[in-house]
């Protein structure tokens, strides 16, 4: 049986460090996801996140949104805030039939408890629902800078027990980062990450760029190292927390310094400042490096 496929973009060997990038959108930026469309290369995978306060018509027509206007939806599912089994299984199935969805993205989800019968990721997988509706892959959550519920050692055992399990069941593991700001972390990580012989792909989590509060606001909201030193290798200089700030130099320093040994690496764009400020930057940055758009 051939091996399940994350996305045909794999496939290939990319052409720069921006090559077959994904993108992360919330169900109420449907109508950003529209204007930004022609800046997005077709069939780029764009995640949909499952936030507290949305309604689940709204994450299913933005879904729906990705797949007409010719990407790769991936909707997230947030374990703790699913409320029931009827719950989780009629998002899933609405977002298979209505958006032809073939690949998730799980998350814990914030809640110290959940709001309903599921815990963790490792409880939506054990369901089974997720094979039985046709899903070819499904993505989690890599922490290169840590976890604020787990020990490092903790966190490595989950992960390679959810990879493990994922594929068992017939389907392709992927991990996604959470974003940061500082490459060394990232290319050490994968570096234990492939020592581990964990070879699934993964997507690094890269900001886009936006007002340096706004990215320092989520920066602790999510447990990202910010240090002075940290922001001074990304660019942000703490005496000056005014204007915006871009990732350059964090993606030229994976450009430089990604290699084999951290196998099979793509980025992944948190549009923190928008769709389409995050679509231009791309571009921008493609065109100084002569790289294709």
């Amino acid at each position: 049986m051939a091996a399940p496929v994350i996305h045909p973009n794999w496939d290939k060997q990319p052409a720069g460090i921006t090559d077959g990038f994904s993108l992360e959108m919330t169900a109420k930026d449907e109508a950003s996801l529209r204007d930004a469309a022609p800046l997005i290369p077709a069939a780029t995978p764009i995640a949909v996140t499952f936030l507290p306060g949305e309604d689940v018509a709204a994450r299913v027509a933005a879904t729906v949104a990705v797949r007409e206007l010719g990407f790769e939806p991936m909707p997230h599912f947030s374990a703790r805030r699913i409320t029931s089994e009827d719950d989780f299984e009629g998002y899933l199935k609405a977002v298979v039939e209505q958006a032809g969805v073939e690949r998730c993205f799980i998350v814990a989800g914030d809640p110290p408890e959940p709001v309903g019968p599921y815990f963790d990721t490792s409880a939506l997988i054990a369901t089974g629902a997720f094979e039985r509706s046709g899903i070819k892959a499904i993505g989690i959550g890599g922490h290169p800078e840590g976890h604020p519920n787990m020990t490092v050692e903790q966190t490595w055992a989950v992960l390679e027990a959810k990879v493990a399990e994922i594929a068992a069941r017939g389907m392709a593991p992927l991990i996604v980062t959470q974003f940061g700001f500082d490459p060394d972390a990232f290319l050490a990580w994968l570096k234990e990450l492939r020592a581990r012989g964990i070879d699934a792909p993964v997507r690094i989590g890269v900001p886009g760029p936006a007002g340096i509060k706004r990215l320092l606001s989520f920066a602790a909201r999510c447990g990202v190292g910010a240090s002075t030193s940290v922001l001074k290798k990304y660019g942000i200089s703490v005496a000056n927390l005014l204007g915006t700030a871009g990732p350059d130099k964090l993606v030229d320093a994976f450009a430089r310094g990604l290699g084999p040994e951290h196998g099979r690496v793509r980025l992944h764009f948190y549009p923190f400042g928008g769709l389409t400020k995050t679509l231009e930057w791309l571009h921008a940055y493609n065109r100084k490096h002569g790289l294709a758009a």
